[in-house]
Parts: structure tokens; C-alpha cells; sequence
């Protein structure tokens, strides 16, 4: 399942049943889990671990070093994990000793053509980054995320679970749970409701997220009061106190 024209480091670690198209280099440190499809000119290099079941399209560059001027060639990592879909031209590079030294990718995530993941991104499961988009170091993307074409994500930015991005955003602060931002730079534009219906939240959980989106946005109240309002709901729901602890833990300071 080894084309013979791809080149393959004698240390790397080939699981069973992958398939390697002409052209490709898999460099050494490099780990590939079975029933891996990895197209012609990828490149994959290391220290770097793939997971089962994922596809990696043509032109792909995965595990490479990243461009942060600090990186002096330190042995850091990229971890990825299953059934995820890495499209043409897909730029994702490991991380840097400032950080944890590692880049992560969760599982049965889609990254359309000429997305970047940049040095010790967390990137979590279920997540859809659309042509073009890009997330700078130390971007953190929960699960559930969709990225908008062309979204920009500065450093540092987490992105809550559930969130969505429209194309072309610029991200600066963090984007909340369940929250639809757009723009450049990203304001809140509302809720990512057919989200939540399409993921199976009750009604009860719909209309506490609603409330709590109300009280963050729509009543002209500090962070502090809307926080105090969002309380009887969030002792009553973990999805909703799952957006206070996001609110509560961000260093750069929400959309609002």
C-alpha cells in the first residue's frame, strides 16, 4: 500500500492497511495509525503521531516546524487523532517549548483546502475549519466549532464549543459556547441555534442558553451582572455553566 516512488524514513512507524501515494515523505519520529489514506506529495514529519482512519490530501505539509522566531529546534510534537479529513494544501506545524511543546488535533474533524493550524493549537473532535481558515499559536478550538472561510483567529483566542464564525471574521477576544460571531473585527451575532437543534439539546437546555445569551448581550448589563443573572441557570445546567466557566477563565475578555 506503499506507492514505491513515496519516500518512507526507515525509523518511521507504519500502522496496517495505510496507503501512501507517489510522492510523499514521511520523515522519521513520525507514527501512522492503520487504515490511514495519505494522498500523493504530503509531506509529514516529526515528531509527529497520526491517528487511525484519517485521510491527508495532496500538497498537505503536517508536523512541520513552526514559524514562531523563538523555535530553536526543539524536539516538540504534534498529536492527531482519528477519522479526520486533512484537505489539499493544509498547513499544520508542532509546537514550541513556551507552550506545552506540542500541537493537538481530537478526532473526526474537517480541515478544508489551505487551512492553517499553527504552533501548540489545541484543536478539539467535530470541529469544521472552511477553506482558508486560519488559527494563530496557542489557539484553542472546542469541540463542535465551525470555522467560516477565511476566519482569522489571533493568538491566544479560545474558541467555545458549539460556536460558529462566519467567513472572512477577524477573531480577537474569545468567542463563547454557542455563540455566532462575524465581522473585523467578530461581534456577537447571535445564537448557533440550528447547532444546537441539529446536536440533540433538549428545550429546556435551549431556553437557558437563550436566556444566558440575553443577559451576556441584549440587556446592556456589566460582564459582573449579567454573570450574577446567569446563576439560578447555571446551577441548574452544565451546558450553561459550561459558558460561565468559559466567561470566567478567559484571559483576553469575551466578544461583546
Amino acid at each position: 500500500m506503499i506507492d514505491k516512488l513515496a519516500f518512507v524514513h526507515p525509523d518511521a512507524k507504519i500502522g496496517n492497511n495505510v496507503t501512501i501515494g507517489p510522492w510523499s515523505y514521511i520523515g522519521a519520529d513520525v507514527e501512522i495509525g492503520d487504515d490511514t489514506w495519505i494522498s500523493s506529495h504530503v509531506v509529514i514529519k516529526g515528531p509527529s503521531v497520526i491517528g487511525k482512519g484519517n485521510r491527508i490530501f495532496q500538497f498537505a505539509s503536517v508536523g512541520e516546524e513552526c514559524q514562531d522566531k523563538k523555535y530553536a529546534g526543539e524536539p516538540t510534537r504534534l498529536i492527531v487523532g482519528d477519522n479526520n479529513i486533512i484537505r489539499e494544501s493544509v498547513t499544520i506545524h508542532r509546537g514550541t517549548v513556551q507552550d506545552n511543546s506540542e500541537t493537538r488535533i481530537g478526532s473526526n474533524n474537517l480541515l478544508m483546502a489551505y487551512v492553517h493550524v499553527a504552533h501548540d493549537c489545541v484543536v478539539g473532535n467535530h470541529v469544521i475549519m472552511a477553506n482558508n481558515a486560519s488559527i494563530a499559536g496557542h489557539v484553542h478550538v472546542h469541540d463542535h466549532v465551525i470555522l467560516g472561510g477565511m476566519t482569522g483567529v489571533h493568538q491566544f483566542v479560545h474558541i467555545g464549543a458549539h460556536a460558529f464564525t462566519a467567513g472572512s471574521s477577524t477573531i480577537f477576544q474569545d468567542v463563547p459556547p454557542f455563540v455566532m460571531a462575524a465581522g473585523s473585527p467578530a461581534i456577537p451575532r447571535g445564537l448557533n441555534v440550528e447547532g444546537l437543534k441539529r446536536r440533540g439539546f433538549s428545550k429546556e437546555t435551549q431556553h437557558a442558553i437563550r436566556r444566558t445569551y440575553k443577559a451576556l448581550y441584549r440587556k446592556n448589563l456589566t460582564l459582573e451582572e449579567a454573570l450574577a443573572e446567569i446563576k439560578p441557570d447555571a446551577d441548574n445546567d452544565p451546558h450553561v455553566q459550561a459558558m460561565v466557566d468559559f466567561i470566567t477563565n478567559s484571559s483576553r475578555g469575551i466578544i461583546r
